[in-house]
């Protein structure tokens, strides 16, 4: 297998060196985080089967809202997109 030399600054070393496993060259690491072409639908539903995931984003939703809604009346005097249908 052929091989190349690469310069990289001492804070890419650094990032790169937190993202290797103990088990793995540096060459393993770059390979693993570059991936080969990219699948966005890869990890989709990975989540569904995780017991109270599902309502923990619901509640985190309902959060961002509200907070969001509060912002816009404080800065706006009312909020700019009518209440969403449940």
């Amino acid at each position: 297998m052929a091989t190349k030399t690469i310069t990289v600054t001492e804070t890419a070393y650094d990032r790169l060196k937190a993202y290797k496993r103990e088990d793995e060259s540096f060459t393993d690491t770059i390979v693993r985080l570059t991936g080969g072409e990219r699948d966005v639908w890869k990890g989709f539903g990975a989540m569904e089967d995780v017991e109270g995931f599902a309502e923990a984003v619901e509640d985190f939703r309902e959060e961002f809202e509200a907070d969001f809604r509060e912002r816009e009346e404080r800065r706006y005097g009312e909020p700019l997109a009518p209440e969403p249908e449940e």
